[in-house]
């Protein structure tokens, strides 16, 4: 009988510890792959996959676009590499299909050319940055990265 008590809480320990896993914040949870051609339905309309995934952790892989300034708080992640910044150079424009990065951590950059895949809470509507003035309707927050 006392065999069979210690096997009961085992078990009874094991469903808590299995359970306790049902309330951890979204950042642990396993996040959900999305491609620059889920962003937009059409033109500058967001799709229903990038409105449905709004809030909860995604991940997406692409090139880090050279910086605006040296000591800015996020970074532009793009489908293609983009040798120069569109803000220092008058002939080139940002793609339209970007996304803005936010990262938990400090930001360094890698080469434009480094193919990276970003993990973050994905954030939608169109806000404007206070430091840079710069406009986004597609953002990640909470970000980090790694290079592929």
């Amino acid at each position: 009988m006392n065999g069979m008590r210690r096997r009961d809480a085992l078990l009874s320990l094991a469903g808590l510890v299995a359970f306790a896993g049902v309330g951890r914040p979204q950042s642990a949870l396993a996040a959900t792959p999305f491609t620059f051609t889920e962003i937009y339905a059409r033109d500058n309309v967001l799709s229903d996959a990038a409105l449905s995934l709004t809030g909860t952790p995604i991940t997406m892989r692409g090139f880090m676009a050279p910086p605006l300034k040296p000591d800015i708080a996020f970074f532009v992640l793009t489908k293609l590499p983009m040798t120069v910044c569109p803000f220092c150079n008058d002939g080139a424009e940002w793609p339209e299909d970007i996304v803005v990065v936010y990262l938990e951590g400090e930001l360094r950059f890698v080469p434009y050319y480094a193919a990276i895949e970003v993990e973050g809470r994905l954030d939608t509507g169109f806000i404007t940055d206070p430091e840079t003035g710069f406009v986004s309707l597609v953002r990640m927050k909470d970000a980090r990265y790694r290079t592929l």
